[in-house]
């Protein structure tokens, strides 16, 4: 989907098309983006930046706050979308989805043709417009379907896979972020090409355990299959406070709330978890995680946050400054078999 959360949001408002939008919190509250309209992007807005970064980047910016229940309900209807051509839908987040249409239930024997039907359709439920990328796998598909974004649709036919390799930046290879980019390119390799021929040594040293992968990569090979209805691995809930918590007792009461809203998650799953995990983010910045793995897996809302409350004194948090606070659920198993 195009912008999600911002083009929900301009199709429920009149007031808003057409404007620079970011969905996400008050810059005084120090809010992020979570998601920008094309017209704040035109202004180097981005998704994940300090609104108050992206104010000053774009003053007359439009901020909204997250309707996350709007949202969801919306990917609803796309994701019945999806997989009434296809049962191999595999969701990645609200609004982006691998679909295998090698058999769809359209009989359509083009994956260009479903593609264009998928964006016909999701366009009439929705009002809201997608980008699609279809290629020979997953690796493919994903570059492609941000390739022509907004309302793009990007084909990488299997003849056309190695010169559209050639084309790419090393930043393009999965798992490659902005940290590892600079590495790469310290170390000769710019673009996606290159991992190809580069010495298997410099690339171990460069990228360590992810350099077998990354090479398989370079040469457009991605084996990986779409798995339907990928089950959730953890479950986690965190929140950066408008001023820094000094107390302790507000600390753990933070704490509290968000563990039992990790063990409400998993009752409503019929999930259990074995490992409870908190984050503290001080007023530096400076991240610590304290984890505990219990012996028999639970959804018990007072174990659990029991756990993330005796967590807490294994940190600096009372003593230093807090500015954000986390609770992590996982190691995950069905009710009863922990």
């Amino acid at each position: 989907m195009d912008a999600f959360y911002a083009s929900v949001e301009q199709r429920d408002d009149p007031a808003l098309r057409g404007k620079p939008v970011a969905v996400g919190g008050r810059p005084e509250t120090r809010g992020v983006v979570a998601a920008a309209s094309y017209e704040a992007r035109t202004f180097g807005v981005r998704s994940a930046m300090p609104m108050a970064r992206a104010l000053r980047l774009c003053p007359q910016l439009m901020i909204v706050h997250p309707d996350f229940e709007r949202y969801r309900q919306v990917s609803r209807q796309v994701m019945d979308l999806l997989r009434a051509c296809t049962p191999l839908v595999e969701p990645l987040s609200l609004d982006e989805a691998y679909l295998d249409v090698t058999e769809n239930n359209w009989h359509e024997p083009l994956a260009t043709n479903v593609a264009k039907r998928l964006k016909r359709e999701i366009l009439e439920a929705t009002q809201l417009t997608a980008s699609a990328g279809v290629a020979p796998n997953k690796f493919l598909a994903k570059i492609a379907s941000s390739y022509r974004k907004p309302d793009g649709l990007t084909v990488i036919a299997p003849e056309r896979v190695e010169s559209f390799l050639q084309e790419l930046p090393v930043e393009a290879l999965w798992g490659v972020g902005p940290v590892t980019a600079r590495k790469l390119r310290a170390a000769g390799i710019e673009k996606l090409v290159q991992v190809r021929s580069a010495d298997m040594e410099l690339l171990r040293q460069t990228v360590g355990s992810l350099a077998d992968w990354l090479r398989q990569l370079s040469h457009g090979d991605d084996p990986r299959p779409v798995v339907p209805d990928r089950a959730s691995k953890s479950s986690s809930t965190e929140n950066t406070y408008a001023e820094d918590l000094i107390d302790l007792g507000k600390i753990r009461d933070e704490l509290d709330r968000m563990a039992r809203e990790n063990a409400g998650w998993l009752v409503r799953r019929k999930l259990e978890a074995r490992t409870i995990t908190i984050k503290v983010r001080y007023a530096d910045f400076t991240t610590v995680t304290r984890s505990h793995t219990l012996s028999r897996a639970t959804s018990d809302a007072d174990v659990i946050a029991s756990w993330a409350k005796d967590l807490i004194e294994r940190t600096h948090a009372g003593q230093r400054p807090v500015r954000l606070l986390g609770v992590r659920v996982q190691g995950l198993v069905e009710q009863g078999a922990g």
